[in-house]
């Protein structure tokens, strides 16, 4: 029987060598990222902390150097096996068929493995969307069809033949969620360089990355002949990437059902188990995942054939289009200035209303300007979304009025910036988010004149008048935004004189670890009995640390105690000879009362303040008769210089927890501690995931808190510098001082929660979306 062997099409061949140029880039590419996780783990070894945290870093370090050969072996290995996968024979256009998508019972682990590799690819794909586009467009050209889902150009691809291996190795899924970090930074990187090289080739074979309308679609099952519109036509892929996601969580449901290896899924949309990877993460991560799920379903929608828009190289506004919006920004101030006859700064409900209807009108108005296709979708998106921010009655009306100006400035920027559609992290969505996030919690009557509405309404006049179209603007004020913030959130008298405390009490506990390194180093090979070295470092410490943040580390006091220390070890120790116990004899006096003076700065007076100077007078007693060795005068004179200059030497210690209470403020400052509600640690258990998504919350964002039976909304307006101290000052005037892992453990157990989990432009891509579902047709019409 005579077998048919065709010759691979040229193009094809083309495609081809580019995937084998990815494969063998990323596999020259392991060794960095083999290093960046072994200095990960290196650094992560020598950080102090629990007995449980530390030997589960010497765990996986131990782990990883016994594995990682076998690991990035088995991950060059998987993605050279891949390009066997990818087919190679067809012409281009040929119709190549997608497989019906089928189910399956996946393996608990197979599953484990999709979730942790579409999470890994979720930022990468942020990091490197411009380039792989680009990619994804020319291979698209050569192949006349859109990458598979499981094509090893995808990045979802690549990173799940990185856990597989993983696993395989031997190495623990828990091992890889602590390399997490360094691996996606790692993977990027390489990632980008890769594309890079790839676009090159295919540039210089004369490919270009321009959308190619020929592109043909896989037929689908009952549909050959049905006919839609262009507008209809434009939704279809979201459609379907949401159909199939709504299918994946009802088969999770039933049992962890997921489409075969094989099955297609939409462009640029994570594998569909990703649905599932909401499992286990926190309501921060659960957001950006589905915020990534939406910037996919935008950039298909104007990405598909009937708008050509090109995400990559935005070519430049048609003219009638640009003199439009040139003409909109000289006129910008007049046009807002009255709304049908009636004054905008009113900022009635009215208003606004009013305003949705002249957002509507301009873009019908700039619709009619534009000459693309592409440009009329940009346009009608953009519209849609102010529409949608408008209509966020949460928000005061008067912030809103002046959200409803930079639809035109937006729409700018959009056009010039495809980036706008695909990057979360775009300065204009972020300006956006920011201030509607901090606008959140104030009513009509707290907001109107205040300082928070000055600076909105002087950052939207700035972005009007601005020349440019692109980012520059937006990210010039999305900065002096968040300095303007930091300032505004803490400037009430009582709140701002709270800030100096929580930082002095942080300056104070950091200064306290650090002396207590020093002070231990100093004495490692001195003669010093164990009841002085436990003073020194449990009391004497202390009283250095809060004298230095009370007077500065150059006070006179704050010397006079460092050279107490080192007097007291010079006293401690042995007097072989008459002088120098004469001179301890007449030093005494002056010593005992610099050591009172320390513990009264401490709070420690009275009978406790007694017994610890009869203590250290019993030490000295002994001391004085010892026939021990004796401490050189130039070991002493060597310490108290060093201590005097002490903060040149210390170094950025780790911090351990705070012992923080009403109390210890008590005593810092003298102000009364029954002001503020002060949420110390209590040692309750909390995940590492929870603490470390304390420290990504975003000053002037609102919460509702409930603490001791009580709900309160209440609005995150500072930390320390170290995060370990975390400000909400509630609306009833009331603040609350919480510490770092109490702060994690009310995130788990849900007695701090956010009052969005998600921004305002992506919620209101989300809307504009909804209604494109629902009537496609006014997309392009």
């Amino acid at each position: 029987m005579h077998t048919s062997t065709a010759p691979i099409h040229p193009q094809r061949r083309l495609a081809r060598q580019v995937r084998e140029r990815l494969v063998e880039g990323l596999c020259a590419g392991l060794p960095a990222i083999d290093k960046a996780l072994m200095e990960f783990l290196n650094t992560l070894m020598s950080q102090t902390g629990t007995q449980r945290e530390m030997q589960n870093r010497r765990d996986a370090w131990q782990k990883y150097q016994q594995c990682s050969g076998e690991w990035l072996r088995g991950t060059a290995g998987a993605w050279r096996e891949a390009l066997i996968q990818t087919p190679a024979t067809a012409a281009p256009g040929a119709g190549l068929r997608t497989p019906e998508p089928t189910f399956e019972l996946l393996d608990d682990d197979v599953v484990e493995n999709k979730i942790l590799a579409s999470r890994m690819a979720l930022p990468i794909m942020e990091q490197v969307s411009a380039a792989f586009e680009a990619l994804r467009m020319r291979v698209q050209a050569l192949e006349g069809q859109d990458l598979p889902s499981t094509d090893i150009l995808r990045p979802e691809s690549v990173a799940l033949r990185i856990v597989e291996s993983w696993a395989k190795a031997g190495l623990p899924r828990d091992d890889l969620q602590t390399v997490l970090d360094p691996l996606q930074r790692e993977l990027a990187a390489v990632l980008q360089s890769v594309y890079q090289t790839c676009n090159d080739f295919l540039q210089n074979q004369g490919i270009a990355a321009k959308q190619d309308l020929r592109v043909r679609r896989p037929p689908t099952s009952g549909a050959a002949g049905l006919q839609t519109g262009p507008a209809s036509r434009a939704l279809e892929q979201s459609q379907e990437a949401m159909a199939a996601a709504r299918a994946m969580a009802q088969a999770s449901a039933r049992g962890q059902m997921a489409p075969m290896a094989g099955s297609g899924t939409a462009h640029g949309m994570p594998p569909v188990t990703s649905m599932a990877a909401m499992t286990g993460m926190t309501p921060l991560a659960r957001a950006r995942q589905r915020a990534y799920g939406v910037m996919g379903q935008l950039r298909r929608l104007l990405t598909q054939p009937a708008t050509g828009f090109d995400m990559v190289n935005a070519p430049p506004a048609s003219a009638a289009l640009a003199h439009a919006l040139a003409a909109h920004r000289v006129q910008a101030e007049t046009y807002y200035s009255t709304v049908g006859g009636a004054v905008v700064e009113d900022y009635s409900p009215a208003a606004v209303v009013q305003l949705a209807g002249v957002v509507r009108n301009r873009a019908t108005e700039f619709k009619q300007k534009a000459d693309t296709q592409g440009e009329k979708a940009i346009i009608e998106v953009v519209a849609l979304m102010f529409q949608s921010i408008l209509a966020e009655d949460r928000i005061p009306p008067a912030v809103r009025v002046w959200f409803a100006r930079l639809q035109v400035p937006v729409l700018r920027v959009a056009l010039a910036e495809p980036e706008f559609f695909s990057n979360l992290n775009h300065p204009a969505r972020q300006l956006i988010d920011r201030m509607g996030s901090c606008a959140l919690g104030f009513d009509a009557t707290s907001i109107t004149g205040s300082a928070l509405e000055a600076e909105i309404k002087r950052i939207v006049q700035v972005i009007e008048q601005y020349p440019e179209t692109g980012r520059r603007v937006f990210q010039l004020v999305y900065d002096e935004f968040e300095k303007f913030l930091a300032k505004f959130l803490t400037e009430k008298q009582a709140t701002s004189r709270l800030v100096s405390v929580a930082q002095q009490v942080e300056q104070k506990e950091t200064l306290a670890i650090q002396y207590t390194i020093e002070l231990r180093t100093m004495l490692k090979d001195m003669p010093v009995r164990d009841e002085i070295r436990e003073f020194l470092f449990k009391t004497w410490a202390e009283v250095l640390a809060l004298s230095a943040v009370r007077e500065g580390p150059q006070h006179a006091d704050t010397i006079a105690f460092k050279r107490t220390a080192a007097d007291l070890v010079w006293a401690a120790s042995a007097k072989p000879n008459r002088s120098e116990r004469a001179q301890v004899i007449q030093s005494l006096p002056g010593l005992l009362q610099r050591l009172r003076q320390g513990l009264a700065l401490m709070g420690i007076a009275g009978a406790a303040q007694d017994a610890q100077i009869k203590a250290l007078t019993d030490t000295l007693a002994e001391a004085f008769l010892s026939k021990t060795a004796a401490i050189p005068m130039e070991h002493i004179e060597a310490m108290a210089k060093r201590l005097e200059n002490l903060e040149d030497f210390i170094g950025d210690a780790e911090m351990g927890d705070l012992p923080l209470d009403a109390e210890s403020i008590e005593m810092m400052t003298g102000i009364d501690a029954s002001a503020i509600h002060v949420v110390a640690d209590n040692g309750a258990p909390v995940d590492d995931a929870m603490v470390a998504w304390a420290q990504e919350l975003q000053l002037g964002n609102w919460f509702t808190l409930d603490h001791n039976g009580a709900s309160n909304q209440v609005q995150y307006a500072w930390h320390s510098q170290r995060k370990q101290l975390h400000l909400f000052a509630a609306t009833n005037g009331s603040s609350y001082l919480i510490q770092l892992r109490r702060l994690g453990a009310y995130l788990q157990a849900g007695l701090l929660v956010a009052r969005e989990e998600e921004g305002l432009t992506v919620r209101a891509t989300r809307d504009a979306l909804a209604k494109l579902n629902a009537n496609p047709e006014r997309l392009l019409g």
